[in-house]
């Protein structure tokens, strides 16, 4: 690759060569790196062309379109300017930008106006505690629709607070499109602004408190039978119909723009499909007159979709609330992407790249890489826009929550994008302002006082643990990986600044594993790529060096699978992790994990119910003998 096209790709963030899984240096194809550019906006398809777009660069005494500073911290600037503070104020700057307080404000400087966003150094430490991991929908009790609810999340909330649990930590709640079939992943939202109202509880509304018996009668009798898997075209259809029942009697609230525009998307797909894509063209743009003129046409549809969402909050709002004791609270999930077909690809189609696909490159376990199929931000443009969209983004998840897990973290300092029509392992990675995204995250954290989880699994650059602990945000340590070699290592040598977990939704349950069951399931979808045999013999091993381990640290003296299981928490008790967290489906010995990465409708992925009733888990023997054994190790103050 010329050198040229090298230098005018790291200016842009393209990366054209980076460290593959296996430790060698992969270099990107040419073709690639220019495509991606395309993606960009710059233009790279021919010599002349790069040369072009090199001498495009800014002037070196212009300012950045947003500055992000942690606090204290100062920055030169090219001569004088004026600061307009966040509360109001304003303030003469320079020759340095400096002393400013927490917050977003805008400097005049230069003829430019430039955002200038001060964030905390660090946050507070997070308090050491323990809590559960709760995929929602897997929590169904007796007055919930097919899936787990908020109203489920509520009384479990409140339960696990009574027995000294400090958190709770959700899947993503993220918004889905309004159409069948419906998304079943948490993690391919329409919006991840706004939240799913397949949570709602249709019970616990205002407007099923008022109705009449009549009403309340035909309202309960679309109740969806549970099944044996969830059902989530069926929860959907009885919960809309049911809420359209009841939305004559529904006091909505004025909405905010930014609503009323998800519930006309949600309105026009009704119309026109889920993709908007597909969408008539002159409705392919929030802003046009056709969508003003379809906004007055569906007026009532619109008010429909804005009082879902005004559910959702009031909901989630008494879930935080029953929550409250707890020193952390509900952790909400953040999913790395949203759907480039659903409503934020409509709704802030300006600061996304259209036509992108964010995956990860090949490694030992997806060898032909991974194309996740979701909408990347354009890091070029979140600057210019003052990276609003990510602030509001980030204070919608914050609102009812006491803290925010980020899925795929490194995700914040670098994204492997695939342009339209390559393979997943045709791809290369864009680099984002980590400082910028960091920073951010810091600051929202810190105005509502939650703690920050970032997955940091598999492949992760140094710069983005370094990011992590710098600013007080916990990692993830999942006792899976937990491995010098063969070897698992003991807990005691486990992370101090990190959630402990026995496993994630993306790998199998304690009992799985125990069993072997990932291995079975695996062969008989095809998904093995070695012999079925030489599976069997590596999970035996496994399992061999883990009760090795859990016997050499004294917590495992019988070596049945529930001793096993139990000891599997004993080590998360036994860590310095500062938070540690339980799955339900290992404590109530589940062996299908919820998700089995590489399958789509081979395996039920995220529609496997918890095996009982969320009432009988809460006076489950063996859920409560875990959470003694955990509030021992993590007792509240």
């Amino acid at each position: 690759m010329e050198r040229e096209l090298r230098r005018l790709a790291a200016a842009h963030g393209v990366v054209t060569a980076y460290d593959a899984a296996d430790g060698h240096r992969a270099q990107v194809d040419r073709d690639i790196v220019v495509r991606v550019l395309g993606l960009l906006d710059v233009d790279a398809t021919s010599p002349a062309a790069i040369r072009h777009a090199l001498q495009q660069a800014p002037a070196s005494d212009r300012l950045p379109p947003t500055i992000v500073l942690r606090e204290g911290d100062t920055r030169p600037l090219p001569g004088p300017g004026t600061v307009s503070l966040e509360d109001g104020s304003t303030r003469g700057v320079g020759p340095d930008l400096t002393g400013l307080p927490l917050g977003w404000h805008k400097l005049a400087c230069g003829g430019q106006e430039v955002t200038v966003v001060v964030a905390p150094r660090r946050l507070r430490p997070p308090p050491p505690a323990w809590g559960w991991m709760l995929q929602l929908y897997a929590l169904r009790g007796a007055a919930s629709w097919g899936l787990g609810d908020l109203g489920d999340l509520r009384e479990f909330a409140g339960w696990a607070a009574d027995t000294g649990a400090g958190l709770v930590l959700l899947n993503p709640l993220h918004a889905i499109g309004p159409n069948h079939p419906v998304q079943a992943s948490p993690y391919s939202p329409s919006s991840r602004r706004f939240a799913n109202p397949l949570y709602i509880r249709v019970a616990d509304t205002a407007a099923y408190g008022s109705a009449d018996a009549a009403l309340r009668a035909k309202v309960d009798a679309l109740r969806p039978d549970d099944g044996e898997l969830i059902d989530y075209d069926a929860v959907w259809q009885a919960k809309r119909t049911a809420l359209e029942l009841l939305y004559p009697l529904a006091a909505v609230q004025p909405a905010n723009p930014d609503l009323e525009t998800f519930a006309t998307y949600c309105a026009l797909a009704e119309q026109h499909g889920t993709d908007w894509r597909q969408w008539p063209a002159e409705l392919r743009s929030p802003d046009s007159a056709a969508t003003g003129r379809a906004r007055d046409a569906y007026k009532e549809r619109v008010g429909f979709f804005v009082w879902l969402q005004q559910l959702c909050d009031q909901q989630l709002a008494a879930a935080a609330e029953a929550a409250r004791d707890m020193p952390v609270g509900i952790v909400h999930d953040l999913a790395v992407g949203v759907d480039p077909g659903g409503a934020d690809g409509w709704q802030l189609g300006d600061v996304l790249a259209q036509g992108v696909r964010v995956g990860a490159p090949p490694d030992a376990f997806n060898q032909l890489g991974q194309d996740w199929g979701l909408a990347a931000w354009r890091p070029d443009r979140l600057a210019a826009t003052g990276y609003a969209a990510y602030r509001d983004m980030l204070r919608a998840l914050l609102r009812h929550g006491g803290g925010l897990r980020v899925d795929h973290v490194a995700g914040l300092s670098r994204l492997w994008w695939i342009p339209p029509g390559a393979g997943a392992a045709e791809g290369t990675y864009v680099r984002y302002d980590a400082d910028a995204m960091f920073g951010i995250l810091a600051l929202e954290a810190q105005r509502a006082g939650a703690v920050v989880v970032g997955e940091d699994l598999g492949t992760v650059q140094p710069s983005v643990t370094r990011a992590l602990r710098g600013r007080n945000m916990l990692g993830s340590t999942v006792l899976w990986f937990t491995r010098d070699g063969e070897t698992f290592i003991p807990p005691q040598k486990w992370p101090r600044t990190a959630l402990a977990s026995v496993s994630t939704h993306d790998l199998p349950t304690a009992k799985g594993f125990l069993t072997e069951e990932h291995v079975r399931v695996r062969a008989r979808l095809g998904l093995l790529a070695t012999g079925e045999a030489a599976e069997h013999e590596r999970a035996q091993a496994d399992k061999e060096a883990l009760v090795s381990m859990l016997r050499s640290a004294g917590l495992l003296s019988e070596e049945d699978d529930d001793a096993i299981i139990t000891a599997l928490h004993a080590a998360l008790a036994a860590s310095p992790a500062r938070l540690i967290a339980a799955s339900l489906y290992d404590v109530l010995g589940e062996t299908r994990q919820p998700n089995l990465p590489g399958t789509t409708d081979q395996y039920p992925n995220w529609r496997l119910p918890l095996p009982l009733p969320r009432e009988e888990i809460q006076d489950h023997p063996g859920v409560r003998a875990i959470a003694r054994l955990l509030a021992a190790a993590r007792p509240r103050d």
